[in-house]
Formats: structure tokens, sequence, C-alpha cells
């Protein structure tokens, strides 16, 4: 039996070499692998540092520095939900208008009329969505 001893890299190197799947997917497991070993060496110290004592003002809930008064449960309007939900989904619109607007000389050279008539119509959907939420009063909080 002819045993080979070779450092850790030059292995690495050579099943780098090889185009199997194993070896494509060997530097995310390699990544993986680090970021556990490091959520888990960071959790199994501060578990072995950190103090082990408590007591009554450590075990109550902390509430930004004050005291915590009433019931949790507290029900919230539903206009605050809505204005978060559609602050979310146009944030998300202005956010594809973005790289179009920065990139409009480019886009306009390789898409041509077609291109343009595709971000008309999207932000013309933007627009009437707009519009529609003004008109049903979405954003007025009273």
């Amino acid at each position: 039996m002819n045993l080979q001893f070779r450092p850790f890299y030059l292995t690495i190197h050579i099943l780098m070499n090889d185009n199997s799947l194993v070896t494509n997917y060997l530097p995310i497991v390699i990544q993986v692998l680090v970021a556990l070993g490091f959520v888990a060496s960071s959790i199994l110290g501060s578990w072995i540092l950190g103090p082990k004592f408590t007591s009554k003002n450590k075990l109550e809930a902390f509430e930004s520095g004050l005291p915590s008064v009433g019931n949790a449960r507290m029900q919230f309007s539903i206009k605050y939900f809505l204005v978060a939900t559609l602050f979310v989904l146009f944030d998300v619109e202005v956010i594809f208008f973005y790289p179009w607007a920065v990139n409009f000389r480019h886009f306009a050279e390789t898409m041509g009329y077609d291109g343009f008539l595709r971000m008309l119509l999207f932000m013309s959907t933007v627009v009437i969505g707009l519009i529609y939420v003004i008109k049903k009063k979405a954003l007025d909080w009273e």
C-alpha cells in the first residue's frame, strides 16, 4: 500500500483542478463551515465567560431603559400596517427605477424603443397605483 502524504493546500489545489460537482461547491462548503464555527465558538465563549448570576432586575423585560408598564399585547391601528406595507411596496419599485435611470443612455442604445415602452408601462403602473392609494385615502391618519 502506497500512502502519499501531502500538505492540505496541495490536496485542495488538486481537488480544485477536477471539474466534479463536489469540487465546484467546495469553497461554499468551507465558507459555511467557517461561519458555523464562528457562530458556535461565539455562543460557547459567551456562555463560558459570561456572568452566571440572576436577579429580579435582570429577569425583567428591558424596554429602552423605561420601566415596563401595562400589557405587551397592545393593539395597533390597521393604518400603521397599511402605511408600512405601502412604503415597502413603493420603496421596492423605486429601487427598480434607480439602475434604469443611471444607465439610461446604455439602456436606450441596447433596448431601443421597445425597452422605453416597457419602462413607461412600469412607471404608469406605479403612478396608477399611487393615484389609487391617494384616492382611497390610505395614507390619511384620521
